[in-house]
């Protein structure tokens, strides 16, 4: 594990002592699960991004013209 050195606003760092305080935690510990989440979340977007467009795309199955606008939406 790595040490990191952070600032805070005043007000901040009061409010997140005392929730943690609450929640029998740690502020380095929200922190780092915080982080851990969004890095997560951001790695397995990415990871299904690249999948979907790593997919040859494939031609519409049509049979005939596509239908009308007023057709689809009944005006």
């Amino acid at each position: 594990m790595k040490n990191v050195t952070i600032k805070l606003e005043d007000d901040v760092a009061n409010w997140s002592r005392v929730w943690a305080a609450e929640h029998n935690t740690s502020v380095s510990r929200i922190l780092g699960e915080l982080l851990k989440r969004m890095k997560k979340e951001k790695t397995g977007y990415a990871k299904a991004m690249q999948q979907f467009l790593s997919v040859e795309p494939r031609p519409l199955k049509t049979s005939g013209a596509y239908p009308s606008r007023d057709d689809l939406h009944a005006r």
